[in-house]
């Protein structure tokens, strides 16, 4: 029978990030095993591609702090792009909420968090209307990245280094014995290991479960419709989502196409957190939600109402919610069983923090950069759930 030390579950970015934290502290008897034909094709591949420290509890302010430090700072490309998210509101319940969590953004440490009124949000996206909107906050080092390339330099750093990435592997089962972890089976067998580290995303619960662990994650369809716009779109435009509905835009970038570059010129990316979706694991785009999408950018914005969906690259993909919309990062009462899942949509942006926070639990027993204590899966049934007012 094969053998690792440590088996990751999922080759996602988180994942990847998982296995070359790992391999800069010199744990390279790892391997990666990723169900689909190559990386990138689950969740990692489908998201929006923004980063944001604008977020409303601390650890995830803290998570995207530390993640944009190293986005901008890597030997690989990770295609940060510092254009910031604008949100605005359009009710004054929805601004007094913008305001606190800006306030409670900068105490913790976010540099340039501005506070804007109708007038600076004209001037900043004049093609927007705004006659509506209240106020809205921006945030300077919040923007863009490229979650392939991202993904794609983990783990080339991470197998460089001699941790194993194996695909079309799908993981049927972590087998126990004792209260501790003794194998995973595959399509291809079984692996012995001291330890399982499950970054699956939305199927984590059907398989912490064979563990005899119950984990709450719930994958929900999220759709982005690709439209491009009758003529050039702003060359700075940021990401801008209504804080009130959820419906955002931002320039279209094609992760699998880097050198597409023009598309951005005048093509956007049009999304909302559609209220009537219920859980399913079904990743097909409905072209029934572009309607819905343009009922949102009829009033908000003539260029975008304006635009024509380019079907071939509408997309959907799934975000793994859990009961409170924050990660699950840890282990449990299975020794040697660790998880980080459950991102509720932040996974790509949170990779680099939840891939060294995940590493040090695994090898130090805690994670030291940062206090993650929080993300505990225990927190559910200690009934300390978090509150995040900034989930999209």
């Amino acid at each position: 029978m094969r053998s690792a030390r440590i088996v990751i579950i999922g080759g996602g970015v988180v994942g990847a990030s998982a296995a070359y934290h790992l391999a800069m502290r010199g744990e390279t008897d790892v391997v990666v095993l990723e169900r689909a034909s190559m990386q990138g094709m689950g969740s990692t591949g489908r998201a929006t591609g923004g980063v944001r420290e604008q977020f409303g509890t601390e650890i995830n302010i803290r998570m995207s702090m530390y993640s944009i430090d190293f986005f901008k700072d890597r030997d690989f490309q990770t295609g940060y792009d510092p254009k910031g998210y604008l949100f605005f509101a359009t009710d004054l319940s929805a601004f007094e909420l913008l305001e606190k969590n800006a306030a409670m953004q900068a105490e913790v440490g976010v540099k340039g968090i501005e506070v804007l009124g109708q007038d600076e949000i004209k001037r900043r996206i004049p093609d927007m209307h705004c006659e509506d909107i209240i106020g809205g906050t921006f945030g300077p080092r919040d923007g863009f990245i490229d979650p392939v390339a991202v993904m794609r330099g983990f783990s080339k750093t991470a197998a460089v280094r001699g941790v194993k990435f194996e695909v079309g592997h799908n993981v049927d089962r972590i087998n126990v014995a004792g209260g501790r972890v003794k194998s995973v089976s595959t399509s291809g067998g079984d692996i012995d290991c001291n330890a399982a580290v499950v970054c699956s995303g939305a199927w984590t619960r059907d398989l912490a479960a064979t563990a005899g662990v119950d984990v709450p994650v719930e994958p929900l369809r999220r759709q982005i419709v690709w439209a491009r716009c009758e003529s050039n779109i702003p060359a700075d435009l940021p990401m801008v989502i209504d804080a009130g509905s959820g419906f955002h835009f931002r320039p279209a970038i094609d992760f699998w196409e880097p050198e597409a570059k023009d598309a951005s010129k005048h093509d956007v990316l049009l999304a909302y957190p559609d209220r009537d979706e219920a859980p399913s694991f079904n990743t097909e785009f409905d072209t029934a939600f572009s309607d819905k999408v343009y009922e949102l950018a009829r009033g908000r914005a003539k260029f975008l109402f304006d635009s024509t969906p380019v079907l071939a690259k509408c997309r959907a993909g799934l975000y793994e919610n859990t009961p409170d919309h924050h990660a699950i990062i840890g282990g449990c009462g299975v020794e040697g069983l660790y998880f980080a899942s459950g991102f509720s949509g932040h996974g790509v942006m949170h990779s680099p923090a939840s891939g060294r926070a995940i590493s040090e639990i695994i090898l130090d027993g805690e994670a030291s950069f940062l206090d993650v204590s929080c993300l505990s899966l225990d927190r559910f049934e200690r009934g300390e759930l978090l509150t995040e007012t900034g989930y999209i």
